[in-house]
Protein backbone atom coordinates (compact mmCIF):
# COMPACT_ATOMS: atom_id res chain seq x y z
CA UNK A 1 0.00 0.00 0.00
CA UNK A 2 1.18 3.42 -0.50
CA UNK A 3 2.16 5.54 2.49
CA UNK A 4 0.79 8.68 2.76
CA UNK A 5 3.50 10.71 5.05
CA UNK A 6 2.69 14.55 5.52
CA UNK A 7 5.04 17.25 3.77
CA UNK A 8 6.75 18.21 6.81
CA UNK A 9 7.60 14.15 7.90
CA UNK A 10 8.38 13.67 4.35
CA UNK A 11 10.67 17.33 4.11
CA UNK A 12 12.87 15.34 7.33
CA UNK A 13 13.08 12.06 5.37
CA UNK A 14 15.09 13.72 2.76
CA UNK A 15 17.54 15.51 4.87
CA UNK A 16 17.96 12.10 6.68
CA UNK A 17 17.80 10.58 3.50
CA UNK A 18 21.06 12.70 2.18
CA UNK A 19 22.78 12.83 5.11
CA UNK A 20 23.24 9.21 5.10
CA UNK A 21 24.13 9.17 1.42
CA UNK A 22 26.84 11.39 2.15
CA UNK A 23 28.11 9.26 5.01
CA UNK A 24 27.56 6.02 2.70
CA UNK A 25 29.61 7.89 -0.28
CA UNK A 26 32.56 9.47 1.92
CA UNK A 27 33.33 6.12 3.67
CA UNK A 28 33.22 4.51 0.67
CA UNK A 29 35.58 6.46 -0.78
CA UNK A 30 33.30 5.82 -4.28
CA UNK A 31 30.09 7.04 -5.33
CA UNK A 32 28.05 10.11 -7.39
CA UNK A 33 27.39 12.23 -4.93
CA UNK A 34 25.72 15.29 -7.26
CA UNK A 35 23.13 12.73 -9.29
CA UNK A 36 21.90 11.55 -6.06
CA UNK A 37 21.61 14.59 -3.97
CA UNK A 38 18.98 16.00 -6.97
CA UNK A 39 16.81 12.54 -7.22
CA UNK A 40 16.49 12.46 -3.38
CA UNK A 41 13.41 13.99 -3.54
CA UNK A 42 11.90 12.30 -6.21
CA UNK A 43 12.60 8.67 -4.66
CA UNK A 44 11.07 10.08 -1.35
CA UNK A 45 8.00 10.63 -2.47
CA UNK A 46 7.50 7.78 -5.09
CA UNK A 47 8.41 5.86 -2.48
CA UNK A 48 6.46 7.86 1.17
CA UNK A 49 3.79 8.61 -1.12
CA UNK A 50 2.77 7.26 -4.82
CA UNK A 51 4.13 3.06 -5.31
CA UNK A 52 2.37 0.22 -4.07
CA UNK A 53 5.95 -1.44 -3.20
CA UNK A 54 7.48 -2.48 0.49
CA UNK A 55 9.33 -5.70 1.59
CA UNK A 56 5.54 -6.94 2.33
CA UNK A 57 4.36 -6.69 -0.91
CA UNK A 58 7.78 -7.84 -2.98
CA UNK A 59 6.22 -11.26 -4.15
CA UNK A 60 2.83 -9.61 -5.41
CA UNK A 61 2.88 -9.32 -9.50
CA UNK A 62 0.94 -6.23 -9.13
CA UNK A 63 3.56 -4.35 -7.31
CA UNK A 64 4.34 -1.12 -8.60
CA UNK A 65 7.44 -1.26 -10.79
CA UNK A 66 10.84 1.14 -10.46
CA UNK A 67 13.60 0.93 -12.72
CA UNK A 68 16.45 3.64 -11.65
CA UNK A 69 17.71 3.94 -15.34
CA UNK A 70 20.72 6.65 -14.33
CA UNK A 71 22.12 3.67 -12.27
CA UNK A 72 25.54 5.81 -10.74
CA UNK A 73 23.42 7.37 -8.32
CA UNK A 74 22.29 4.31 -6.66
CA UNK A 75 23.63 5.91 -3.11
CA UNK A 76 20.68 7.63 -3.25
CA UNK A 77 18.00 4.88 -4.15
CA UNK A 78 20.24 2.58 -1.47
CA UNK A 79 19.30 4.87 1.60
CA UNK A 80 15.50 4.92 0.86
CA UNK A 81 15.19 1.41 0.27
CA UNK A 82 16.84 0.44 3.28
CA UNK A 83 14.34 3.47 4.97
CA UNK A 84 11.72 1.42 3.40
CA UNK A 85 12.69 -2.12 5.19
CA UNK A 86 13.95 -4.07 2.09
CA UNK A 87 17.26 -4.25 4.06
CA UNK A 88 19.41 -2.76 7.22
CA UNK A 89 21.11 0.46 6.81
CA UNK A 90 23.90 -0.63 8.16
CA UNK A 91 24.49 -3.18 5.26
CA UNK A 92 25.60 -0.22 3.23
CA UNK A 93 28.71 -0.08 5.89
CA UNK A 94 29.62 -2.36 3.01
CA UNK A 95 28.94 -0.22 -0.24
CA UNK A 96 31.81 -0.93 -2.91
CA UNK A 97 33.70 -3.04 -0.55
CA UNK A 98 34.20 -6.60 -1.87
CA UNK A 99 31.81 -9.22 -2.14
CA UNK A 100 29.24 -6.46 -1.11
CA UNK A 101 25.94 -6.42 -2.93
CA UNK A 102 25.57 -2.77 -2.97
CA UNK A 103 28.20 -2.02 -5.81
CA UNK A 104 27.88 1.42 -7.51
CA UNK A 105 24.97 0.73 -9.69
CA UNK A 106 22.01 -1.08 -9.13
CA UNK A 107 22.07 -5.08 -9.36
CA UNK A 108 18.88 -7.17 -8.31
CA UNK A 109 21.42 -8.72 -6.03
CA UNK A 110 20.26 -5.97 -3.40
CA UNK A 111 17.02 -6.42 -2.26
CA UNK A 112 14.38 -3.99 -3.60
CA UNK A 113 15.84 -3.23 -7.34
CA UNK A 114 13.70 -4.86 -10.23
CA UNK A 115 16.47 -4.40 -12.50
CA UNK A 116 20.33 -4.27 -12.72
CA UNK A 117 21.40 -0.81 -14.93
CA UNK A 118 23.99 1.20 -15.36
CA UNK A 119 24.06 1.39 -18.86
CA UNK A 120 22.65 4.87 -19.75
CA UNK A 121 19.57 4.21 -21.92
CA UNK A 122 18.37 1.34 -21.16
CA UNK A 123 15.96 2.01 -18.43
CA UNK A 124 13.10 3.40 -20.19
CA UNK A 125 13.14 0.65 -22.83
CA UNK A 126 13.15 -2.05 -19.75
CA UNK A 127 10.05 -0.24 -18.11
CA UNK A 128 8.46 0.53 -21.67
CA UNK A 129 8.82 -3.78 -21.41
CA UNK A 130 7.28 -3.35 -18.16
CA UNK A 131 4.34 -1.59 -18.44
CA UNK A 132 3.31 -3.38 -21.89
CA UNK A 133 3.25 -7.00 -19.75
CA UNK A 134 1.21 -4.63 -17.11
CA UNK A 135 -1.38 -4.15 -20.03
CA UNK A 136 -1.06 -7.55 -20.91
CA UNK A 137 -1.60 -8.95 -17.54
CA UNK A 138 -4.98 -7.00 -17.15
CA UNK A 139 -2.88 -5.29 -14.19
CA UNK A 140 -3.43 -1.79 -12.38
CA UNK A 141 0.26 -1.57 -11.67
CA UNK A 142 2.02 1.10 -12.69
CA UNK A 143 6.11 1.47 -13.76
CA UNK A 144 8.60 4.27 -13.14
CA UNK A 145 11.68 5.36 -14.56
CA UNK A 146 14.27 7.83 -13.43
CA UNK A 147 16.49 9.28 -16.04
CA UNK A 148 19.22 11.83 -16.10
CA UNK A 149 19.09 14.62 -18.19
CA UNK A 150 22.53 13.92 -19.72
CA UNK A 151 21.45 10.17 -20.39
CA UNK A 152 18.89 11.57 -23.59
CA UNK A 153 21.71 11.79 -25.36
CA UNK A 154 21.14 7.52 -25.79
CA UNK A 155 19.61 6.95 -28.80
CA UNK A 156 17.85 3.52 -27.32
CA UNK A 157 15.60 6.39 -25.02
CA UNK A 158 13.64 7.57 -28.02
CA UNK A 159 13.19 4.25 -29.76
CA UNK A 160 11.69 3.55 -26.37
CA UNK A 161 9.45 6.42 -26.00
CA UNK A 162 8.17 6.02 -29.70
CA UNK A 163 7.39 2.53 -28.54
CA UNK A 164 5.71 3.71 -25.33
CA UNK A 165 3.25 6.21 -27.13
CA UNK A 166 2.55 3.47 -29.81
CA UNK A 167 1.48 0.76 -27.17
CA UNK A 168 -0.49 3.77 -25.47
CA UNK A 169 1.03 3.08 -22.24
CA UNK A 170 -0.85 5.70 -19.99
CA UNK A 171 0.52 2.80 -16.87
CA UNK A 172 4.32 4.23 -17.80
CA UNK A 173 6.03 7.27 -16.04
CA UNK A 174 9.28 8.53 -17.18
CA UNK A 175 10.71 10.80 -14.98
CA UNK A 176 13.46 13.12 -16.08
CA UNK A 177 16.19 14.63 -13.28
CA UNK A 178 16.37 17.80 -15.16
CA UNK A 179 19.96 19.50 -12.97
CA UNK A 180 21.09 20.29 -16.59
CA UNK A 181 24.71 18.68 -15.43
CA UNK A 182 26.79 15.97 -16.60
CA UNK A 183 29.70 14.17 -16.04
CA UNK A 184 31.61 16.81 -18.08
CA UNK A 185 30.10 19.85 -17.85
CA UNK A 186 26.56 21.22 -18.81
CA UNK A 187 24.26 19.12 -20.80
CA UNK A 188 23.61 21.94 -23.39
CA UNK A 189 27.20 22.21 -24.25
CA UNK A 190 27.79 18.29 -24.25
CA UNK A 191 25.20 17.56 -26.67
CA UNK A 192 21.96 19.49 -26.13
CA UNK A 193 19.02 17.60 -25.98
CA UNK A 194 16.31 20.87 -25.74
CA UNK A 195 13.67 21.26 -25.34
CA UNK A 196 13.36 18.04 -23.76
CA UNK A 197 9.35 18.83 -23.01
CA UNK A 198 8.61 19.76 -26.79
CA UNK A 199 10.71 16.44 -28.07
CA UNK A 200 8.48 13.98 -25.70
CA UNK A 201 5.26 15.70 -26.56
CA UNK A 202 5.93 15.22 -30.68
CA UNK A 203 6.94 11.11 -29.72
CA UNK A 204 2.49 10.94 -28.14
CA UNK A 205 3.65 11.51 -24.41
CA UNK A 206 1.60 13.62 -21.71
CA UNK A 207 4.35 15.96 -20.43
CA UNK A 208 4.44 17.89 -16.88
CA UNK A 209 7.36 20.01 -16.29
CA UNK A 210 7.59 20.37 -12.44
CA UNK A 211 9.70 21.76 -9.58
CA UNK A 212 11.84 18.52 -8.80
CA UNK A 213 12.25 19.65 -4.79
CA UNK A 214 9.28 20.57 -4.18
CA UNK A 215 7.47 17.46 -2.49
CA UNK A 216 3.73 18.75 -2.98
CA UNK A 217 3.97 19.11 -6.48
CA UNK A 218 6.12 15.96 -7.03
CA UNK A 219 3.09 13.70 -5.49
CA UNK A 220 0.55 15.91 -7.67
CA UNK A 221 2.76 14.98 -10.75
CA UNK A 222 3.16 11.40 -9.78
CA UNK A 223 -0.39 10.78 -8.77
CA UNK A 224 -2.48 12.42 -11.29
CA UNK A 225 -4.85 10.67 -13.07
CA UNK A 226 -2.72 10.11 -16.50
CA UNK A 227 -3.79 10.77 -20.15
CA UNK A 228 -6.09 7.89 -21.46
CA UNK A 229 -3.75 5.90 -23.77
CA UNK A 230 -0.59 8.26 -23.47
CA UNK A 231 2.34 7.59 -21.06
CA UNK A 232 3.51 10.25 -18.89
CA UNK A 233 6.64 12.22 -18.79
CA UNK A 234 7.32 14.13 -15.74
CA UNK A 235 10.47 17.07 -16.00
CA UNK A 236 11.74 17.83 -12.88
CA UNK A 237 13.84 20.54 -12.82
CA UNK A 238 15.97 19.62 -9.98
CA UNK A 239 19.57 21.14 -8.43
CA UNK A 240 22.53 18.89 -9.21
CA UNK A 241 24.56 18.60 -5.36
CA UNK A 242 21.34 20.00 -4.05
CA UNK A 243 21.25 20.55 -0.20
CA UNK A 244 24.63 20.96 0.06
CA UNK A 245 25.49 24.51 -0.72
CA UNK A 246 29.01 23.98 -2.41
CA UNK A 247 27.90 21.56 -3.99
CA UNK A 248 25.18 22.65 -5.77
CA UNK A 249 25.17 23.31 -9.56
CA UNK A 250 29.23 22.44 -9.80
CA UNK A 251 30.23 20.19 -12.07
CA UNK A 252 32.90 18.32 -10.14
CA UNK A 253 30.56 16.84 -7.43
CA UNK A 254 28.52 14.46 -10.32
CA UNK A 255 31.78 11.85 -9.50
CA UNK A 256 33.38 13.71 -6.68
CA UNK A 257 33.54 12.22 -3.32
CA UNK A 258 33.65 14.32 0.12
CA UNK A 259 37.01 14.57 2.06
CA UNK A 260 36.83 14.97 5.27
CA UNK A 261 36.39 18.96 5.64
CA UNK A 262 34.42 18.68 3.23
CA UNK A 263 32.12 15.62 4.76
CA UNK A 264 32.12 17.95 7.88
CA UNK A 265 30.43 21.34 6.44
CA UNK A 266 27.89 19.50 4.80
CA UNK A 267 27.04 17.22 7.68
CA UNK A 268 26.90 20.79 9.42
CA UNK A 269 24.36 22.23 6.70
CA UNK A 270 22.32 19.05 6.86
CA UNK A 271 22.12 19.39 10.55
CA UNK A 272 20.94 22.81 10.50
CA UNK A 273 18.40 21.87 7.98
CA UNK A 274 17.41 19.05 10.36
CA UNK A 275 16.90 21.38 12.50
CA UNK A 276 15.05 23.96 11.39
CA UNK A 277 12.41 21.18 10.33
CA UNK A 278 12.58 19.88 14.21
CA UNK A 279 12.82 22.87 16.00
CA UNK A 280 16.34 21.56 17.85
CA UNK A 281 19.68 22.15 18.37
CA UNK A 282 21.42 23.24 14.76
Amino acid sequence: MSKQLSIEELKLKSVRYRRELLRCITEAGAGHTGGSLSCVDILSVLYNRVMNVSPANWADPDRDRYVQSKGHSVEALYVVLADQGFFPLEDLEGLCRYGSPFVGHPTRKTPGIEMNTGALGHGLPIAVGMAIAAKLDNSKRRVFTLMGDGELAEGSNWEGAMSAAHHRLDNLTAIVDYNTLQITGPTRDVCSNEPIDEKFASFGWNVRPVDGHDLEALTEAFTAAPEPGRPTCVIANTVKGKGVSFMENVVKWHHGVPGADDYTTAQQEIDAAEALLTGGPS
